[in-house]
């Protein structure tokens, strides 16, 4: 992984104009270079059953690496500190209101894994290689944006998650700087 791209990565900040604050972490663990993907448990109130990393609403008096760091405790029992993080990428704006902020973590070594089945179905663990697939482009009848899809884990992965993921590939990998925001989400993901 290029972490010195991601370090100097040239991050677009979005304002917010009324959406909220959200952060999500990519975590990158151990030697193996591993990237945790989560499935949301079917019982959240928000976005259920969909792929997602870990990641929230920001609260009050926090950043978007304190929440983040918080999320990810809170949804898969990892804890993270303010240095493990290599940098951030671009905001992704959301139909659904957020403006989320991507926080590139490096764990330093394994860690184990305790997800909250409250929030987390299943935890993939995608080796950073894996993310070279070939992205999916969709046109849809509500949007005159591409709709961005990986394949991942057997399955579709659906902007924001397919976005994000798709940046943190073309730094990680590539060492290029790919912009995101443009890219549509499924009509399911826009409540």
């Amino acid at each position: 992984m290029r972490t010195d791209v991601i370090e100097a990565f040239p991050r677009v900040a979005v304002p917010l104009d009324g959406r909220r604050a959200a952060a999500i972490a990519i975590v990158v663990s151990g030697d193996d270079s591993v990237v945790w993907l989560t499935r949301r448990a079917s019982g959240m109130r928000a976005h259920p059953g969909q792929f997602a990393l870990p990641g929230g609403r920001v609260d009050p008096g926090e950043d978007a690496i304190g929440a983040a760091l918080r999320e990810l405790e809170e949804e898969l029992g990892v804890v993270a500190e303010r240095a493990d993080c290599v940098g951030l990428l671009d905001d992704y704006p959301t139909r659904s209101g957020y403006v989320i902020t991507p926080v590139v973590v490096r764990l330093p070594g394994p860690a184990r894994l305790r997800p909250n089945p409250e929030e987390v179905a299943h935890v993939h663990e995608i080796g950073v290689r894996e993310l070279a697939v070939e992205p999916r482009f969709l046109t849809i009848p509500e949007s005159d944006r591409p709709v961005i899809q990986l394949p991942l884990v057997g399955h579709l992965v659906h902007a924001p998650t397919a976005a994000v993921l798709y940046q943190f590939r073309e730094a990680a990998l590539y060492g290029r700087t790919t912009r995101v925001a443009h890219f549509e989400q499924p009509v399911f993901a826009w409540r």
